[in-house]
């Protein structure tokens, strides 16, 4: 994928108000911690993850997805009524049935004329989006997009939690929801443009490269529990380990396309899981770890809103400037991986 006149003309987060530290988590783990002679801090000490954070229960995530998106409409020199085309790209969804994006468009206050619908593809949701909105850019078919993701941790941390402690799982048998733990809600959206419609900086998606590895799709699966929360089973080990091999041969590919080798991107934004898989990740592909910019640590692995969320707050605190060049790092569950190229 190439792409000549296509750019970020904003970029915005939404983030929930209530903490939950992992010190927390492990409290209401307290009758499986005593049970299976579990130390506590092993949570934060393994993932690097101090807190995340989560909606308020019965929140949406259209609701979550149209805070981000007026979020990045009040930054925009772009108003409602100039957005054609309108993708929500979180892994949760209000329901099967419209899509999410129906209720989101409502909230946000877009305009009829605009195409809306979904995209889901785990924690790639919105670097797809990202990938569809500037295709269409490209084409001459639509001037600005508004692409949103809303993830709610909530159901599932919940559901995790109660599992943990009411089930006679073994050491071995908690291995699976151990993921599950670092999971944090948030929302992040963004508006996509052409060039001549921006208006100041210019961000610019220049181009990336997207690989599959689906025989490796069962290692992290998730589902509905019940009416109101989720089940996910994860082989962290084993998802680390396909799931950094996918990167480097991703990243190869993007090297060849775009010319950039391990030296070329000012800075580096991964998709956001924790401290092990960010250390596997720059010593396998050779990348200087120097060059990274993390949210994990007080974010928590928040899906598809991990990644972008994370170029958001670089920016924010002046770790991306005007010029620099950035590669976004996206791997995903199924397994996919998509690595794109910013000149910021």
């Amino acid at each position: 994928m190439k792409f000549a006149h296509t750019c970020i003309e904003s970029l915005a987060t939404a983030l929930p108000g209530e903490v939950l530290s992992s010190a927390e988590i492990e409290r209401r783990l307290h009758p499986l911690y005593e049970r299976l002679k579990l130390p506590e801090g092993r949570l934060e000490l393994m993932t690097g993850i101090k807190e995340r954070r989560v909606w308020p229960t019965g929140t949406r995530p259209s609701d979550a997805s149209a805070a981000a998106g007026r979020a990045a409409l009040a930054k925009s020199v772009i108003n409602a009524e100039q957005i054609e085309l309108y993708i929500h790209g979180a892994v949760c969804r209000d329901m099967l049935e419209p899509a999410t994006a129906s209720f989101a468009h409502r909230k946000i206050g877009l305009p009829p004329r605009c195409q809306i619908f979904d995209v889901s593809n785990a924690c790639l949701g919105f670097l797809n989006s990202l990938t569809i909105a500037a295709g269409l850019i490209e084409a001459g078919q639509i001037r600005a997009a508004l692409i949103t993701c809303g993830e709610d941790s909530r159901p599932l941390l919940e559901q995790t939690l109660r599992t943990l402690n009411e089930q006679p799982l073994t050491r071995n048998g908690i291995k699976p929801y151990f993921a599950n733990l670092t999971i944090g809600s948030g929302a992040v959206g963004a508006i996509v443009c052409r060039e001549d419609f921006a208006r100041g900086e210019k961000h610019r998606l220049l181009g990336g490269i997207a690989r599959a590895a689906t025989n490796h799709s069962e290692l992290c699966q998730g589902d509905t529990h019940g009416a109101d929360s989720l089940a996910m089973q994860t082989d962290s080990e084993a998802l680390l380990i396909a799931g950094v091999g996918l990167a480097k041969e991703t990243w190869g590919e993007f090297s060849a396309l775009t010319g950039w080798n391990e030296s070329t991107p000012d800075r580096f934004i991964c998709h956001q899981v924790g401290s092990i898989h960010r250390r596997k990740l720059y010593e396998t592909l050779g990348l200087d770890l120097a060059k990274d910019f993390s949210t994990f640590e007080t974010l928590g692995n928040t899906g598809s809103v991990a990644l972008p969320a994370t170029l958001s707050a670089a920016v924010e605190s002046g770790a991306v400037r005007h010029g620099n060049k950035v590669a976004l790092l996206g791997i995903g569950s199924g397994l996919n991986c998509l690595m794109l190229a910013l000149e910021w």
